[in-house]
């Protein structure tokens, strides 16, 4: 079996149902690239990330010419071969993202020939695995915050997340912790809480914010600070009782390793559509269990992250970010869905991911 056609597609203006409480009308975009055999099965992968029509150009221009032709099982070989002929030097960015969008329609490929589902193929140590909502978007006020908490608690999730570190155009930890200690009000001791500040909280604003928010009993305290500074973040891990987590858009091991050996992070966040696919996010996985740290999902893409999850013994969570979600209800034929704070992944052979007759083409922009 051997590649015939790499083809990336990029998708925007897909209509999405808007979060509770707000009616604005919400459109999404996503990458998805299409892998074809010389046997007629078809793998589907996708990615976000930012210079998305970058990452189009690059794998219709670049990779799908230098991968025709190669057997699609050897994920292996293939992810090496695009490290050695576009990224010697291990650099981040459109290459990241472009390589894992191949590399995870790869992984469907191999699963659909195998008829096993990806997460079997990855170790298959658990399933159902935890998930949680994140719910907390910026446009909320806290009364719409602590609404929106009390309607996922009354479906039944246990487990919620929420943005912080975006308060108009400046950093206002005080408001931050007015917001969270609205939501853990609302929803009381026995929800697990977590916050996000995607990594655009400066040090002494984040370490202010953990201060306050201990007595809130945090779950992790995610991606706080600029640029996911590795020595930053251990320096604020150690003045902290919340646990630290990053790492959703990292983009090959080597950052991770960063993570890692100065002990930045509690639990640490591979993301497979910005890590390089399974195949990498496989490896940082075996490098956090050999120091100890459970992996978990940040950074939404639930549908993909959740066979790495189930795959690995350290495996812990997979997030469902309502926005994400509700792209994958629109572009997908069929979408598991989170159940009183779990999520079964599906035994379909592949990813159980392909995308709904005619979609493609329906929001396909052209380049």
């Amino acid at each position: 079996m051997k590649i015939a056609r790499i083809e990336a597609s990029y998708l925007t203006n897909v209509p999405i149902t808007p979060p509770p409480l707000l009616k604005e009308p919400n459109r999404a975009s996503v990458v998805i690239v299409e892998v074809e055999t010389d046997t007629g099965l078809v793998g589907y992968g996708a990615t976000g990330g930012m210079l998305p029509w970058s990452i189009v150009s690059f794998i219709n221009r670049e990779a799908a010419p230098a991968l025709v032709g190669e057997d699609p099982l050897l994920t292996e070989r293939v992810w090496t071969l695009m490290l050695k002929r576009f990224n010697q030097r291990a650099l981040t960015g459109v290459w990241s993202f472009a390589t894992s969008a191949i590399d995870i329609a790869l992984w469907d490929i191999k699963g659909k020939c195998f008829g096993q589902p990806v997460w079997r193929l990855l170790g298959g140590a658990q399933n159902p695995v935890p998930a949680y909502i994140t719910f907390g978007l910026p446009h909320y006020t806290r009364e719409q915050l602590a609404e929106a908490a009390k309607f996922w608690v009354s479906q039944g999730q246990d487990k919620l997340k929420m943005v912080v570190g975006i308060v108009g155009n400046s950093q206002d930890p005080d408001e931050d912790f007015a917001r969270v200690r609205t939501v853990r009000e609302a929803v009381g001791p026995n929800v697990q809480l977590m916050m996000d500040a995607n990594y655009l909280m400066s040090f002494h604003h984040a370490l202010r914010l953990c201060k306050l928010c201990e007595p809130l009993n945090m779950t992790w305290f995610e991606e706080p600070v600029y640029q996911n500074d590795a020595v930053l973040l251990a320096d604020l891990r150690r003045q902290t009782t919340i646990p630290i987590s990053a790492g959703q858009n990292e983009g090959h091991r080597w950052r991770h390793r960063e993570l890692l050996v100065h002990h930045s992070v509690d639990i640490l966040q591979p993301n497979v559509v910005c890590v390089g696919g399974y195949t990498e996010a496989a490896k940082v996985a075996g490098m956090a269990q050999a120091f100890n740290i459970p992996i978990a999902n940040g950074g939404a893409w639930p549908m993909h992250n959740m066979h790495l999850q189930a795959g690995m013994s350290n495996g812990w969570r997979v997030e469902f970010h309502y926005l994400s979600w509700m792209m994958y209800e629109s572009v997908y034929q069929s979408v598991p869905k989170p159940v009183k704070g779990w999520v079964t992944v599906p035994e379909t052979p592949g990813l159980g991911l392909d995308p709904k007759p005619g979609i493609i083409k329906e929001y396909r922009t052209p380049v």
